[in-house]
């Protein structure tokens, strides 16, 4: 089936990760059904060659995803960015904030409000121009990536700020972020795509600053053409610095990005090897975090309940389910101190820090470190 671009328009992007049919990363069936019975979806990420854009070229999932808590690191993640915005001197007692946001929860709306911002809400259904746009993460998740380009640029003042939080596509191809590519994420922006669909949209980039988040994320600003003047001078130098970084490891190059079919068989045949060595030298070995991101790699790695007795989570809305396409339940945190497994693999990363926190006494281990290969 041809497929045509999400943000040019171009026809037929190049596939560079073919994961077959797996599950849908965000539909987490009740525990006591039958994970032969799960609906499989097929898994693909494409680039595009005309402009860039790292994207899923089909997805024939619905959105259905249990609301999560959001994690420690998002929050102070969204913090440090309210920071580094106010200290830009866009933001003021009558300054009008909009947010999109993100499906997976939090948001930087309260943030604002203790700075003393008078209006700020969601932008959903709310036409009224506003002095800042922020959209933290929310834009993966929109379908026609030109379409939602052009909404956030309609809604800003002439003399307005769009903020666009992104999980770097070279962070993604550099640490090997394989499972970051779920249904649901239809783009994974380059600073190299993002600035020629910014410019589409009628906007004017003006630079960007990083975030450590998810091993880095980039904080995109744009402008309508009356204030571009108006960059910040070290955001602008920071985002030449980025786009020569993408050029040396060749984000928009078909060839670079399809490694990370190599990082998929190695972490599959890794977890494999974990929990058959581990179930050998009898060290029960459980996860935290039923996270959309470790869907693919459970299901392709034959995870059951045999050799990981249950996932923790924190989300309320997860408890009583299972990791799709396979036998193992979602629990609540409680699990661990009534089941004291040996080991305990953290799904996403930034993560760690917090669950060791909150429980001490267990051994909790970064899942990607047990099982990624070497980076770029």
């Amino acid at each position: 089936m041809s497929a045509s671009c999400r943000v040019c328009g171009a026809a037929d992007p190049v596939t560079v990760l073919d994961l077959g049919a797996v599950p849908a990363a965000d539909h987490f069936p009740p525990v006591e059904s039958d994970p032969a019975a799960d609906p499989r979806h097929v898994l693909r990420l494409a680039l595009c060659a005309a402009c860039g854009l790292a994207q899923l070229p089909g997805d024939d999932t619905i959105a259905d995803e249990p609301r999560g808590v959001e994690p420690e690191a998002v929050r102070l993640a969204g913090e440090r960015a309210i920071e580094e915005i106010a200290a830009r001197g866009w933001v003021g007692e009558a300054t009008v904030v909009r947010e999109f946001g993100s499906p997976h929860g939090g948001s930087w709306i309260p943030g604002f409000v203790a700075r003393g911002v008078r209006d700020a809400r969601p932008a959903i259904d709310d036409d009224a121009p506003a002095d800042l746009i922020v959209d933290g993460l929310g834009l993966m998740h929109e379908p026609n990536q030109a379409a939602a380009l052009r909404d956030r640029a309609r809604r800003l003042t002439p003399d307005g700020v769009l903020v666009l939080q992104i999980h770097s596509l070279a962070t993604i191809v550099r640490r090997r972020q394989w499972t970051s590519v779920r249904h649901g994420h239809f783009a994974y922006w380059s600073l190299t795509a993002l600035e020629r669909a910014l410019s589409a949209a009628g906007l004017v980039p003006t630079g960007c600053w990083e975030s450590d988040l998810y091993g880095g994320t980039l904080l995109v600003t744009a402008r309508p053409t009356a204030s571009a003047a108006r960059a910040v001078p070290t955001d602008l130098a920071r985002a030449r610095d980025v786009l020569a970084d993408e050029r040396a490891l060749g984000v928009t190059d078909p060839a670079v990005v399809s490694e990370l079919g190599s990082a998929v068989t190695a972490e599959v045949q890794a977890l494999r090897r974990v929990l058959t060595d581990a179930a050998a030298e009898g060290i029960s070995t459980a996860a935290y975090g039923a996270a959309s991101r470790a869907v693919a790699l459970f299901a392709l790695a034959g995870v059951d309940a045999a050799s990981m007795p249950a996932v923790v989570d924190a989300s309320p809305a997860k408890w009583g389910r299972r990791m799709p396409g396979t036998t193992v339940p979602i629990v609540g945190p409680d699990w661990l101190a009534a089941s004291r497994p040996d080991r305990v693999v953290v799904t996403v990363p930034d993560l760690l820090t917090e669950v060791a926190a909150a429980h001490p006494g267990v051994e909790f281990h970064d899942l990607a470190l047990l099982t990624e290969g070497p980076r770029r």
